[in-house]
């Protein structure tokens, strides 16, 4: 609702109400200043964060890719496939929470682990590949849990300048204005009242 449509009481009354919604508007946009600076840092630290975990995803693929052509080539599809393990890795996120923004804090990863009737891989190429594949899967949680707080972070860092951007260039001027209009007016009711006391004191009326 806008200033223009609230009704303020005429008088001291309505410029104490005035002068209380404008120090609680300040204290708002402060407030909300110092949440935003929260959130950009960070947001800052997880895009750090995903920066290196991108750079380890990408070398950790590239040498689980170097080490699996060589397996192949020294034992065949075959060994590949016989030496993957049936069992699935799993991911567990931890989540956090920044002035009221959850996000993904941590990244619990865990390998899967092969039976004692698997086969183990063939080759030191493939057990090599195995061990530089983990690791790149490993990464890519973590990449994909920094970048995914980064960007709920980021957004509401959007939010939160939209409403301080509203309070300080709009809402606490309208206020400013308004006090400014009520103290005029209260002044010259002031100046007014005393005339005609001392107009009544100067003809000896009550």
């Amino acid at each position: 609702m806008s200033p223009r449509a609230r009704r303020v009481p005429a008088g001291r009354a309505g410029r104490l109400r005035l002068r209380r919604s404008l120090a609680t508007a300040v204290r708002g946009a402060d407030l909300l200043e110092r949440k935003l600076r929260l959130l950009l840092d960070r947001e800052h630290t997880a895009r750090q964060a995903a920066e290196g975990a991108g750079r380890a995803w990408r070398q950790r693929l590239a040498e689980a890719e170097s080490w699996l052509v060589r397996g192949v080539l020294l034992g065949g599809e075959r060994a590949l496939a016989e030496a993957a393990p049936a069992e699935r890795a799993r991911v567990d996120v931890e989540w956090g929470a920044l002035m009221g923004v959850r996000h993904p804090a941590a990244v619990s990863w865990t390998g899967p682990v092969r039976s004692p009737w698997e086969q183990t891989p063939s080759n030191t190429a493939l057990v090599h590949a195995e061990t530089a594949y983990r690791a790149a899967a490993r990464a890519a949680a973590e990449l994909a849990a920094h970048q995914a707080a980064a960007e709920l972070l980021a957004a509401e860092a959007v939010r939160t300048r939209q409403r301080v951007r509203a309070l300080r260039r709009h809402w606490i001027p309208r206020l400013q204005d308004e006090l400014a209009v009520a103290e005029l007016a209260l002044e010259e009711a002031e100046h007014e009242e005393a005339v005609r006391r001392r107009w009544a004191a100067g003809h000896g009326g009550p």
